[in-house]
């Protein structure tokens, strides 16, 4: 990393075009990936058009997994991919929604802070917009920003504004617009059609803003003319057009990306200091990726968001990339934790070919009993089990049940229960409506030594990151004890349960739960040791 950062930070812009859910977000990361490679002091920030304030009401189904940063920002799960490819934390400066800005103009104009003036989107809410993406560059050297949906959607029309804006005031020499495209294969014709992309580009150029570097989507490899009719209708060189067909793993796209001499281009075209591409990272995972392909172990993950894979997106990339550095490929097996209930030999017969079970995060009370009946029938039948928040209060449910305590549940499932085994956090108490209530971000866990929890982190005070509002009830945990838990981990401060795992006596090949998420400190390059430690125990 240069001694002294660039004396003006540079900004790359990242918009979509055609429809969302391309791979913008991932591109951008792979883009800030090869510049952090450079020695560069890299930032990385969401701009979503939501009205929303933050993601924490959002629904998975629809929207994908709610990110958590260190300081406890509920975001899109767009950062997770930030974090993983440029293998640092943000905070909430790097997430921005529309909702978190119209709420502070709102509160500044009933204040009287505009001192009698119409309040209007340009000036006032595209300056507000304009000053958080500036706060967020701060101290680095490159700040990309990616502005989430599509042009062209109506909600989008004030962020694209603010960035047009920052690119007149601070210069081309200092700003790079980057446009993403999709450019879809015809099987019936057996063609590829850059029409969609030339439209979006278009539609981009139209509301003020010249994309110099487009990065091209495809589902398969397009040929030399596509890239040339797309630098013929976005302005861009040949040589800042980026293909991007469908890659093996998503972490092939950095250098994908660099190989194209993406890197140097903006290297160039933004004046960047720095030393040359050092990507080997990359390259020893891929060559990790491709090893792991002689071995499979299959988990089960007890959910009931079946329908999006983006639901539990940063928990299925922390077991696959524990499968990679343990040398084989997961396959990740949905069970229905609704279907448990209804059908009393659905379980055992899904998990004839299951290596290993995992109850992720959730909320609500859907499919609950299913998730407590699979966390006993893994304890039960000495299934490496990995409990995550959620998945944690389920198989202390469980075992107070074994224990005898007929009624145990959670307040969140049943709050006139008479053995709450889990119930809402002392500090937390009459504020239970959703959103912006909970434990959030990063807390301390100490782990008592010459457990398995000890055995799996090596160390005796960890972080990690938590997205909760109910806590194990450390009254009942001598019933656990007897149900076949014990604690092993607390917070320092708070005293809080942050571990349960099989007692020793019953000698279970793996068995543990977390009231944290491991999944959002696991990287593609160094995996959280949870999962590692699961993959390792199922082989």
């Amino acid at each position: 990393m240069p001694e002294k950062g660039l004396l003006q930070t540079k900004y790359i812009f990242v918009t979509g075009g055609v429809l969302s859910g391309i791979g913008k977000g991932i591109a951008a990361a792979s883009i800030g990936a090869i510049l952090k490679s450079r020695g560069l002091k890299v930032n990385i920030q969401k701009c979503d058009p939501y009205l929303n304030v933050d993601s924490g009401t959002l629904n998975p189904a629809e929207h994908g997994e709610c990110f958590v940063t260190i300081d406890g920002a509920e975001t899109d799960l767009d950062l997770g991919h930030y974090e993983r490819f440029l293998d640092q934390e943000l905070t909430q400066k790097s997430s921005l929604m529309s909702g978190r800005v119209l709420r502070e103009v709102l509160e500044d104009e009933r204040a009287g802070k505009y001192l009698g003036k119409t309040v209007q989107f340009v000036p006032h809410v595209t300056d507000l917009m304009k000053k958080k993406i500036k706060d967020a560059a701060e101290g680095f050297d490159v700040h990309i920003v990616e502005v989430g949906g599509t042009v062209g959607d109506i909600e989008a029309t004030t962020f694209l504004e603010a960035i047009r804006e920052i690119g007149i005031e601070l210069g081309r020499e200092n700003t790079l617009f980057a446009h993403a495209v999709y450019i879809p294969y015809l099987d019936t014709s057996k063609e590829f059609k850059t029409k969609p992309a030339q439209n979006a580009l278009k539609d981009v150029r139209a509301v003020g803003i010249f994309p110099e570097l487009v990065l091209a989507r495809s589902e398969r490899p397009a040929p030399l003319s596509a890239k040339k009719k797309l630098a013929l209708f976005s302005g861009a060189s040949e040589q800042a057009i980026a293909m991007l067909p469908n890659a093996e793993s998503i972490y092939q796209v950095p250098l994908s990306i660099e190989l194209q001499g993406i890197g140097n281009f903006l290297a160039d075209r933004l004046n960047l200091e720095g030393g040359s591409a050092d990507l080997s990272k990359w390259e020893d995972l891929t060559d990790k990726i491709a090893a792991s392909k002689k071995k499979t172990v299959t988990i089960g993950m007890v959910i009931k968001y079946a329908d999006n894979e983006d639901s539990y997106y940063s928990v299925n990339e922390a077991l696959r990339t524990a499968g990679w550095h343990a040398g084989a490929t997961v396959k990740i097996k949905p069970i229905n934790a609704e279907k448990i209930e209804s059908d009393k030999d659905y379980l055992s017969e899904a998990l004839k070919d299951v290596d290993g079970m995992l109850i992720p995060g959730g909320f609500g009370s859907r499919g609950i009993e299913g998730k407590i009946e699979a966390a006993a029938y893994a304890l039960t039948n000495n299934i490496p089990y990995l409990g995550i928040c959620l998945g944690l209060q389920v198989a202390a449910i469980a075992a107070a049940r074994k224990a005898g305590l007929k009624d145990a549940n959670s307040t969140e499932f049943d709050p006139s229960c008479t053995e709450p085994v889990v119930h809402t956090m002392e500090d937390q108490k009459g504020k239970e409506e959703t959103g912006g209530t909970m434990r959030l971000g990063n807390y301390d866990c100490k782990i008592e030594e010459g457990n398995l929890a000890h055995k799996i982190y090596n160390q005796d005070l960890i972080k990690e990151r938590h997205r909760h509002r109910y806590e194990i009830n450390s009254k009942y945990l001598p019933d656990l004890a007897t149900g076949g838990l014990i604690l092993t981990g607390t917070n320092p401060g708070s005293n809080l349960p942050e571990i349960l795992e099989a007692k020793p006596e019953l000698n279970h090949p793996f068995y543990i739960g977390v009231q944290y998420h491991p999944e959002f400190t696991s990287r593609p390059n160094h995996p959280n040791p949870l999962f590692l430690s699961l993959i390792q125990a199922v082989l």
